[in-house]
């Protein structure tokens, strides 16, 4: 099966939603203010947030009040304004070679998929001809040090790890001297997610970010959040609580199968304008894939790929 299949099949409870919604409002309707106002609700009940459903409901007045439409005229119309403003978000995610090791900061809350997307990225990097290490620094969680090393095993990479609540900062410190000494070309590291302790988390990473430079004075590289799409609009607070910690400049998107908060996407982009590199729809190596604003856009409203 091929991505976009497994695209559509993740996203087939959020694009039912939609889709059966459009045709109740707009059976026999003219796009009139009635049906301008039911359509705004039925984007907002499947997470496009606010921003982005008024974006996208002032598009459409413009383009269609008071005209007879049928619904896979607003689904196409939908999927559209969904693409652009999902377009400044897909953007190719690269390794700068001249910096090495490439340092790559995981962050995320547990649970999001944090380190299971590690391990796959790890294995697409290694593919590629790369050199990866990863660093197990959350330290606090005996099951993330496990699960870090499981995906390291399946992929043959080097994992550097310390003994339970041992200081996460200094791990980190062997750990990226371990990589240059090893002529690592990128380095993960795996942070700890407690967000229930945001002062806590702040110190942390702020300490993480603090002694890698000592190091590596430019690190870390990239700050990539993963993110759960089936938390729906918590994800976008979470990308703010992130960036303002450590400095987030890039998203992933995790357990899209089965999530009916699809929409979600849309809502992350209008609101923090952030890279989204790549999407996840299941637990196997390759359920990750590159975002694509247009296949993204057209999954969610049911459309065939074009």
């Amino acid at each position: 099966m091929s991505f976009w299949e497994k695209l559509g099949l993740g996203l087939k409870k959020s694009s039912a939603k939609i889709t059966t919604g459009i045709t109740d409002i707009f059976t026999k309707r003219k796009l009139d203010g009635a049906t301008l106002e039911e359509l705004e609700e039925l984007l907002l009940t499947a997470d496009l947030g606010v921003q982005a459903s008024a974006k996208i409901m002032q598009n459409f007045a413009a383009k269609k009040q008071d005209k007879e439409i049928t619904d896979e005229e607003i689904r196409a119309l939908l999927a559209a304004d969904i693409e652009t403003i999902l377009a400044p978000c897909q953007q190719e995610f690269t390794i700068d070679s001249n910096k090495k090791p490439y340092v790559i900061l995981m962050v995320g809350v547990n649970g999001a998929g944090k380190t299971t997307t590690i391990g796959k990225l790890a294995a697409k990097l290694k593919s590629e001809g790369k050199k990866v290490s990863m660093i197990a620094a959350d330290t606090f969680r005996a099951a993330a040090v496990e699960q870090l090393k499981i995906w390291a095993e399946r992929s043959n990479i080097r994992m550097f790890s310390g003994p339970n609540g041992c200081d996460s900062a200094g791990l980190c410190y062997d750990g990226l001297n371990a990589a240059i000494k090893n002529g690592d070309d990128v380095v993960f590291i795996d942070t700890a997610g407690r967000l229930q302790n945001k002062s806590g988390l702040m110190d942390e990473l702020k300490k993480i970010v603090r002694v890698m430079q000592k190091i590596i004075p430019d690190a870390p590289h990239r700050v990539l959040l993963t993110l759960d799409a089936t938390t729906g609009q918590n994800a976008v607070s979470q990308v703010q609580i992130f960036k303002e910690i450590v400095g987030v400049n890039g998203l992933i998107i995790t357990k899209l199968d089965g999530s009916s908060k699809g929409g979600i996407i849309v809502a992350i982009a209008e609101k923090s304008k952030l890279p989204i590199y790549f999407i996840g729809v299941g637990e196997q190596i390759d359920d990750l894939d590159k975002f694509n604003a247009r296949q993204y856009a057209r999954s969610l409203l049911d459309l065939p790929k074009d």
